[in-house]
């Protein structure tokens, strides 16, 4: 039971090579679409979205670089995008694996403390002792701080990995359940899991924006 319940989140195939992990480049066959077709309501709207966005991480960052909001922004979109293609069935959630999510926050969070210790290496320093840290506490702040800085990119990693394995595990037990159940309670299931599905969705918009946001404040540290 155990083995089926989990071969959900299994890459392999029975081909020469992983062809689920494929599903996470569908997304560029959806680029030339706002490329070649006239603007509609869903071009529109994601428009806004994303122009929200470029604002909000604008206001977060707090640098003078142009530009700088939009590496989050596409994070954003390719976390969003997976995490929905997720909820189809049999598509396989790579987000669900930490080799697509820690690989994402390994490497921004290297990229943001490279930048920072070469460029700003002084600002670095002085944020490891908050101010008005008595001096008797300030190797114990360093230490602090120092593990809380290393274990950001796991962190970042495991709360995106978590949520969708817990929901796509929940729904995986509840329809198991269904083949000895009655009619009535095979429309109450039926309920739930579209409430379930709606839940999932609502995850799935929340921790990609809460990746975008956490990354953006990680970067804003090092300026």
């Amino acid at each position: 039971m155990m083995a089926n319940l989990f071969s959900i989140f299994d890459p392999s195939t029975n081909f020469y090579f992983p062809l689920n992990w494929i599903s996470t480049f569908l997304g560029l066959m959806f680029i030339p679409y706002s490329f070649w077709l006239l603007p509609n309501r869903h071009y529109i709207f994601w428009n806004l979205i994303l122009n929200k966005l470029h604002n909000e991480f604008k206001l977060l960052m707090k640098t003078n670089f142009q530009g700088s909001s939009f590496i989050f922004i596409s994070l954003f979109s390719f976390i969003l995008f997976n995490n929905f293609l997720g909820l189809f069935p049999y598509i396989f959630t790579s987000t669900s694996h930490l080799t697509i999510s820690l690989s994402i926050s390994l490497s921004l969070w290297l990229s943001f403390m490279l930048y920072g210790w070469i460029n700003n290496y002084q600002h670095m320093f002085i944020h490891m002792i908050p101010q008005g840290t008595p001096n008797i506490l300030m190797p114990f702040m360093v230490l602090i701080e120092t593990i809380s800085n290393i274990i950001r990119p796991g962190t970042l990693a495991i709360r995106l990995t978590a949520n969708m394995i817990a929901g796509h595990l929940l729904l995986t037990l509840l329809s198991s359940t269904g083949n000895n159940m009655s009619n009535y309670l095979l429309i109450m299931l039926l309920i739930i899991q579209i409430l379930l599905l709606i839940l999932e969705s609502a995850v799935a918009i929340i921790q990609s924006y809460v990746i975008a946001i956490l990354s953006t404040l990680y970067s804003s540290e090092v300026n």
